[in-house]
């Protein structure tokens, strides 16, 4: 099964030692920057919440202290719904050179051109702002689908990894249109590895290495499909 061979094939580029210094990279980027959001919204609630109330036994409790501490809850809260898109963000700096790394490994003839850095960063907001949006849906449709929410989760993230980081990958050999012409007409492959993919957004810090194995896993996919490993193929750039 093509989706499979993919993601079998991106996970094992992940564990490439040159590969994997851009996971542990990308893991200490998107950690770090929510411990600093948590560390800011801790003490902009001390320091800025005034008042408090007398409580017996307890004595005067700062509102302040109470909530500060109270947001410390945020953290994993966050980790759930923002992780995903925080972590394609940074994935966005690395996704050219995994592409990279991977066809110079298995696909030597037939590597493609890396994308305009402009181009690239305006695809890596793109991929942030629909994985926002996604969770952001998946978060208010949650409630009333009970059992179904994680079916929405998996398909509409998988969808969209498909969408995105296939479209990057066919891009490095295709021009715009001949790619969004080629995704379209894989569409179901294409989806089927998103899906595989968004599994490990449910798995805590696996979740961070999903966009690294995305740029891997359709890289992967795109030279299947298109049968570019033969000097041949019909698909070019340009």
């Amino acid at each position: 099964m093509i989706p499979v061979r993919a993601l079998a094939k991106g996970w094992g580029d992940l564990l490439r030692p040159s590969v994997l210094r851009l996971v542990l990279l990308g893991i200490a980027l998107t950690i770090g920057l929510f411990i600093a959001l948590q560390t800011a919204i801790f003490w902009m609630i001390r320091l800025w919440l005034p008042g408090g109330v007398s409580l017996p036994w307890l004595g005067q409790v700062e509102f302040g202290q109470v909530l500060s501490w109270g947001s410390l809850a945020l953290f994993p809260v966050m980790g759930i719904f923002l992780m995903a898109p925080v972590a394609a963000g940074f994935a966005g700096l690395f996704a050219e050179t995994v592409a990279e790394k991977v066809e110079t490994i298995h696909y030597p003839h037939r590597r493609g051109a890396s994308l305009d850095f402009f181009d690239g960063f305006l695809e890596s907001l793109a991929v942030v702002a629909a994985m926002l949006g996604v969770a952001v849906i998946c978060l208010i449709l949650t409630p009333f689908l009970g059992p179904l929410a994680p079916v929405l989760f998996l398909g509409a993230n998988g969808w969209l990894l498909g969408r995105e980081f296939f479209q990057m990958a066919a891009r490095r050999h295709l021009d715009e249109g001949p790619a969004r012409d080629l995704r379209r007409a894989y569409a179901g492959r294409i989806t089927a590895t998103g899906v595989l993919v968004a599994v490990g957004l449910i798995i805590p810090i696996v979740n961070i290495a999903v966009p690294l194995l995305a740029a891997a896993a359709f890289t992967h996919l795109f030279q299947i499909i298109s049968g570019s490993a033969d000097p041949a193929a019909r698909y070019r750039r340009g």
